[in-house]
């Protein structure tokens, strides 16, 4: 059984024994196989919320911000460094135990790179090692949900799966067009992950080979 929906089913589907229920991954920034093609990835700042306050100056600076691990706690956005210390001091003002589970911690690692002017982005789905389908959500500043997507992309994304096997049975995969070249974005859980324009009916049919296999 493969649960879809809140990231938090993990919990239901380890407590009710579903193969392969939740799909947890390991955090994409830590897979040596992808540093050369991530977005930012050789300047990153890791931080974790606690550290915020004191390690990060308040010049004003903006940086694109989200949690390393793929726990949605915080959506990627790009925020002031200003913004970012008064979200974590907002955090920090509270009690562990008053924290909501599925909310930013005080033990939080956070990664925080330079913003990159992005041109297009697409994402990917990938089901023992082999892209299944696909959709365009970005096109520009543009929200866009289209099933398409530029050949040398879909060949990017490919690559990215076969250059690190057994990352995950099945995930999500983002990657993006810049102005310096094709970039991996980030991956996701496949059982969180918008749905976009992708092919339901082939996603559907690879992750039912993949619980049979």
């Amino acid at each position: 059984m493969v649960l879809f929906g809140s990231y938090t089913l993990w919990r239901n589907s380890e407590a009710n024994g579903y193969w392969p229920g939740t799909l947890k991954l390991r955090p994409f920034v830590q897979e040596r196989a992808w540093h050369p093609y991530l977005l930012n990835g050789a300047d990153a700042l890791f931080l974790t919320l606690q550290e915020v306050p004191e390690r990060l100056a308040d010049d004003g600076r903006d940086w694109f911000l989200r949690p390393v691990d793929d726990s949605k706690e915080e959506p990627g956005n790009v925020k002031s460094t200003g913004e970012i210390i008064g979200m974590a001091e907002k955090v920090l003002a509270l009690d562990e135990d008053e924290i909501p589970n599925g909310s930013l911690r005080h033990d939080t690692l956070l990664m925080l790179t330079k913003p990159v002017r992005i041109l297009r982005e697409w994402r990917l789905w990938a089901v023992n090692g082999r892209i299944v389908t696909y959709s365009l959500y970005k096109d520009g500043s543009r929200v866009v949900h289209r099933h398409e997507i530029d050949d040398d992309a879909l060949e990017f994304g490919q690559r990215m799966v076969d250059i690190n096997p057994g990352y995950s049975p099945a995930y999500v995969i983002d990657v993006c067009r810049t102005e310096e070249g094709l970039k991996l974005l980030e991956t996701n859980c496949l059982n969180a992950a918008g749905f976009y324009a992708a092919d339901l009916m082939k996603l559907a049919a690879a992750i039912d080979g993949l619980t049979r296999d």
